[in-house]
């Protein structure tokens, strides 16, 4: 059953879900937030309609700032306007921010505890045929190192809207992760979102096994636990967002009460939300855990179907790692 939203079930495996880039809902969201907040500005790296930043820089000129190609001077330049009070989104590609100035964002951002919020669209495997120096798959383990971050990747359009929306909020530097290509809006505007909180999108009667899931990949997850459900393999499925601050308690709860775990992300196993997840387990509760992710290599030209399909980012490829979990739990 799904928890939290009745209708979310019937909408989640609808043949006519709408599909949207996540950085749709950033475009959205962030001047939303800018309607009320005459402190948010916006920063770009001359990719200003890549990064949906064109509905904000049309009505709040005078708030929005290109830097050109610069990604260095992009998050130096909105630290220095983040510790004058105003509350700086500075966009570019995942591969170039953080990729490009990762001791910027460090130094200038998280030392001094200033409320940067740092964009990274195309983001994952989902950039296809840009290859391997464009998909950006070490970007969260990259920013989820760093004192002070923050650190999310929405499942859809819609919680992005509301991602950015709560981040222009918080005091906190934050990071948020954006895919190019279109995905399901599995989300509507009723449903939970709250910073540093998971959500339970399906709970079986009885789960045999956990899985968690961030950005896109919550989509495959709930394909995989409804064909997983015909072949009487009983699951969970949690949105965890918020890879930093971790939902420790609803983590450490699925866990206990399942006792086998898959973690489901568009990004290398190594450093994203797979070890953050391993991490606290390790600490509180060890037991059986399996990743389904990119496994230490570098993308390549290809469909966003193709990537997905070759790495396993699939609901086949959840089923074979849930159904090899709950062997390890058994043995």
């Amino acid at each position: 059953m799904i928890v939290k939203e009745e209708k979310l079930t019937t909408k989640i495996f609808s043949k006519d879900l709408e599909e949207k880039p996540t950085r749709d809902g950033f475009g959205g969201g962030i001047v939303e937030a800018a309607e009320k907040n005459k402190d948010i500005v916006a920063l770009t790296a001359d990719l200003k309609d890549s990064t949906r930043l064109t509905e904000f820089a049309n009505k709040f000129p005078e708030r929005f700032f290109d830097v050109g190609v610069a990604e260095q001077a992009l998050v130096t330049i909105a630290s220095g306007i983040a510790n004058y009070g105003k509350i700086p989104f500075v966009t570019s590609f995942a591969v170039f921010s953080p990729g490009r100035n990762w001791e910027q964002i460090r130094t200038s951002i998280c030392l001094n505890n200033v409320p940067v919020k740092i964009v990274g669209t195309h983001a994952g495997l989902n950039v296809g045929a840009d290859g391997a120096t464009h998909q950006s798959l070490e970007d969260i383990s990259l920013m989820r190192v760093l004192p002070n971050m923050v650190v999310i990747s929405p499942c859809d359009s819609e919680e992005a809207r509301k991602a950015t929306i709560e981040a222009a909020k918080t005091k906190e530097p934050t990071y948020i992760r954006f895919t190019r290509a279109k995905f399901p809006v599995i989300t509507t505007q009723k449903t939970p979102f709250k910073i540093g909180r998971a959500e339970t999108l399906w709970h079986s009667k009885s789960p045999q096994v956990a899985i968690i899931a961030t950005g896109p990949m919550v989509y495959e997850a709930l394909k995989a636990a409804k064909e997983l459900d015909k072949k009487g393999i009983e699951t969970l499925v949690v949105n965890c967002h918020t890879i930093k601050p971790l939902d420790i308690r609803l983590i450490l709860n699925a866990a206990k009460i399942t006792g086998a775990l898959v973690t489901v992300e568009e990004h290398q196993i190594i450093g994203g939300l797979g070890s953050a997840v391993s991490e606290t387990l390790s600490k509180n509760f060890p037991f059986p855990i399996e990743f389904v992710g990119v496994k230490d290599t570098f993308g390549e030209s290809g469909t966003k179907d193709q990537l997905f399909k070759k790495h396993g980012l699939t609901k086949e490829g959840i089923i074979e790692a849930t159904k090899n979990v709950i062997a390890r739990k058994s043995s």
